[in-house]
């Protein structure tokens, strides 16, 4: 059986190095299955109005529509052209505990993301989406920067 591995992206430069991180394992892995993966941060306690409510499931289809196109196909078509077994998920919710869900979800074997560039701040205050990772994830978590 191949090894699963579950690759976050965000757009940034060291999302695309955690992909080439984890071609490179799959490759090692002879058969290794890559899982492309994005999360739109969401969560349900976030004010809206009516209004909001009524339009959200258009809404929610449209913005996983442009990060699939924008963010995770040109990702998949790179690792693809190196010859990866490659599939993608992209859903809302909280980052950290949403990857542990898809990891969970594709019997992923290790979890890698890329060190993003959050402030410092927002950082302190919420803490980053790694550290997140690797206090909740029953998996290995890679960094990678």
């Amino acid at each position: 059986m191949s090894e699963v591995l579950l690759v976050g992206v965000d757009g940034s430069p060291s999302s695309a190095r955690a992909a080439e991180f984890a071609a490179a394992r799959a490759t090692a892995a002879e058969g290794g299955h890559i899982v492309v993966a994005h999360v739109i941060d969401w969560s349900p306690f976030s004010p809206t109005t009516a209004e909001d409510n009524e339009r959200r499931h258009v809404t929610r289809q449209q913005e996983i529509d442009k990060a699939q196109s924008e963010i995770v196909a040109p990702i998949v078509d790179r690792l693809q052209t190196g010859g990866c077994d490659v599939s993608t998920a992209v859903r809302h919710g909280h980052p950290a505990q949403t990857l542990v869900d898809l990891a969970a979800e594709h019997d992923a074997a290790h979890l890698i993301i890329g060190r993003t560039g959050e402030s410092l701040l927002k950082a302190r205050i919420f803490g980053s989406l790694p550290m997140s990772l690797v206090q909740i994830s029953p998996i290995p978590v890679t960094v990678v920067p």
